[in-house]
């Protein structure tokens, strides 16, 4: 009887959770929908209702997105922008974490809290001295001023030196140097596959920071065809008001990459820790 009574208790409350984790998923993916209804309709619309159903204007505002940019082209820039740059990011910060978590050297704390200390200073506020900079070393209207700033990322060191410190063994690395592995391809070919987890969710934020950057790319690039996503949707609107229909559309467009990444990334994450909780 008393057996029973917990298998009927458990019974609920499993029927409790998942109707939490289904409430929680619907309200992640209400956003989502709202964009997607929002694209289907005219701009009268958008302001005045509360949209739930589809539109029929959902081509309409894409024509008149693409008459007013070249939103292809700067889904192009984006796209060569962000995985550069985040392979750029997600590279340096696995050597510099690494280093920090397995090397003794002089200083070694210190250059760490400075480090950490970089991340308390908001990057709006060097935005003039890195727009004087980039001028002085002619590099204004190229993609280098947005490429090269993703060689050094404080939190991506953080992460990596944490997950290393408790998930990277010594002694996998002195059997690799015993094997006769010099330092780089020690890491190369041991170090990076042991870290994919930390690597995998390092690469998520920098994929969706730099695929939402606006500021950056709004001041350093001058030409219509160089600029990015954010900053050509934007831009789309008539004389004396914003386009809301097109600039949704081009919102929309501009989600489907990041959800791809996402998607495919946590599969990463998940099959790392996975393989990772095998090997213990």
């Amino acid at each position: 009887m008393i057996k029973k009574a917990f298998q009927f208790d458990w019974f609920i409350l499993k029927i409790i959770i998942y109707v939490a984790l289904m409430a929680i998923a619907l309200t992640c993916l209400l956003p989502f929908y709202s964009m997607i209804i929002t694209s289907t309709h005219t701009n009268s619309d958008i302001a005045r209702k509360l949209l739930i159903v589809p539109g029929d204007q959902f081509l309409e505002n894409y024509h008149r997105l693409i008459e007013t940019v070249n939103i292809w082209r700067g889904l192009g820039n984006t796209l060569f922008i962000t995985v550069t740059a985040t392979l750029i990011n997600v590279y340096f910060a696995a050597l510099a974490g690494y280093g920090f978590s397995k090397y003794n050297f002089r200083y070694k704390g210190v250059l760490f809290m400075i480090t950490l200390a970089t991340m308390m200073i908001p990057g709006q506020l060097g935005i003039i001295g890195f727009y004087k900079l980039m001028d002085v070393f002619h590099m204004l209207n190229t993609y280098y001023p947005l490429l090269l700033t993703s060689v050094y990322n404080a939190f991506g060191i953080f992460l990596v030196k944490q997950f290393a410190d408790t998930s990277v063994p010594t002694e996998i690395i002195e059997s690799g140097r015993i094997d006769g592995y010099s330092e780089m391809q020690l890491f190369h070919r041991i170090i990076l596959p042991l870290m994919s987890p930390a690597l995998a969710t390092l690469a998520i934020f920098a994929f969706i920071g730099k695929w939402n950057d606006f500021l950056v790319p709004m001041i350093i690039l001058f030409d219509a065809d160089m600029q990015t996503l954010p900053v050509m949707i934007a831009s789309v609107k008539s004389q004396f008001s914003s386009d809301f229909g097109a600039q949704y559309v081009g919102i929309v467009i501009s989600v489907v990459p990041i959800l791809v990444f996402f998607s495919f990334m946590s599969k990463r994450i998940i099959n790392g820790v996975a393989a990772g909780a095998v090997k213990g």
